[in-house]
């Protein structure tokens, strides 16, 4: 069996390939890792912005505070919707 050129520099662009995959797979959770940070400094209970989500709530207006924390914050629905229901039970 011979080992040609072709074979070597295949070999390389897979072994550069799989670098760069994981090299981005890093970078991505790191990056995460930071977004998650800056959401929890940004949702706090200190949060200006929750008496504005709390007036929602008080309203009845569930779905518009919901829909409010999600642009504001950038959660998912799940999130936004969990975190209205937090800021529910503590009116």
């Amino acid at each position: 069996m011979e080992f040609s050129i072709l074979d070597a520099l295949i070999l390389f662009i897979c072994a550069y390939l799989l670098f760069t995959v994981f090299d981005l797979s890093n970078r991505v959770k790191d990056m995460q890792s930071t977004l998650k940070q800056m959401t929890k400094q940004i949702i706090s209970p200190d949060n200006p912005i929750n008496n504005e989500l709390k007036q929602l709530l008080k309203e009845g207006s569930d779905v518009k505070a919901v829909k409010r924390a999600r642009e504001l914050f950038g959660l998912s629905l799940v999130e936004a919707k969990q975190y209205i229901d937090k800021l529910k039970s503590e009116i």
